[in-house]
């Protein structure tokens, strides 16, 4: 048995120096720590989210060590705002190859009975509806790109029945229906389209959870690591989808939960 050539494996298989990627919901926790990753591994980065001065904090940081990114102010509610995010990267950078789908909504927190209206409809419409207008925006220039990827960050709460984030947890189940269905429609094409299921993250959007003691108590136990997960934790896993390790992957959603799904 010979041993594998060194040229086996390569440097390229994380060197995103070719990519330019749109990350949702960059100013803070996940999406930040995608965005700053894959600018550090050589990509350029389009930050976006609704607050752009939080944006052009991230910009000023992925620019500290030599990175290249812009910020783009758009509410994922606003179709229009989609729109003019994926023009803007086309205009400053000439493509997209690398879409990460990130920013998503939470409003109620509760029974699905209680649920107002309004506020279902939101989650529907941010969290999974959102990411269709940005990926029919994205399909020309990821189409036309050398390994194009698409990332949509799902939740384990799409996983199993959860109390109190019913209608959140709808929609995240619906997000990992969409990756597998534009796994099958956009292969031919070359795009692929993976999902990413985080467990409990200290981030801001779940900072309702992990600073309730009983529920930090309660996931830090169950879960075999012991501990919650951190932005970083996913970052890496969003590089890896993105570039050329990953080139035979699609319609997956990754599971990264520190084992707490498959715990006892």
């Amino acid at each position: 048995m010979t041993n594998q050539s060194p040229k086996s494996i390569t440097p390229s298989t994380f060197d995103l120096n070719d990519h330019v990627a749109i990350v949702t919901g960059a100013s803070r926790g996940i999406g930040r720590s995608i965005a700053i990753l894959l600018a550090q591994h050589g990509a350029k980065v389009v930050v976006s989210s609704r607050k752009k001065h939080a944006c052009d904090v991230v910009v000023e940081e992925i620019e500290t060590f030599g990175g290249d990114a812009i910020s783009v102010e758009a509410n994922i509610s606003r179709k229009e705002d989609l729109q003019n995010l994926a023009q803007i990267t086309l205009k400053k950078f000439g493509t997209v190859t690398t879409l990460v789908c990130n920013a998503a909504s939470n409003p109620f927190y509760g029974p699905l009975k209680d649920v107002p209206d309004d506020a279902f409809e939101k989650i529907l419409q941010n969290n999974i509806l959102s990411n269709h207008w940005l990926i029919n925006e994205s399909l020309p220039s990821l189409k036309a790109a050398k390994n194009p990827s698409i990332i949509i960050i799902s939740s384990i709460a799409g996983l199993k029945g959860t109390p109190g984030l019913g209608a959140y947890a709808i929609s995240k189940a619906a997000d990992m229906q969409l990756v597998r269905n534009l796994a099958i429609e956009l292969g031919e094409s070359g795009i692929r389209i993976n999902g990413i299921a985080p467990g409990l993250i200290k981030t801001d959007f779940a900072r309702t959870l992990w600073e309730d003691p009983d529920i930090r108590a309660h996931y830090e136990e169950k879960t075999p690591l012991k501990r919650l997960g951190e932005p970083q934790d996913i970052a890496g896993l969003a590089v890896f989808l993105a570039g050329n390790g990953s080139k035979f992957i699609t319609g997956q959603t990754f599971v990264v939960d520190g084992g707490i799904t498959i715990a006892p």
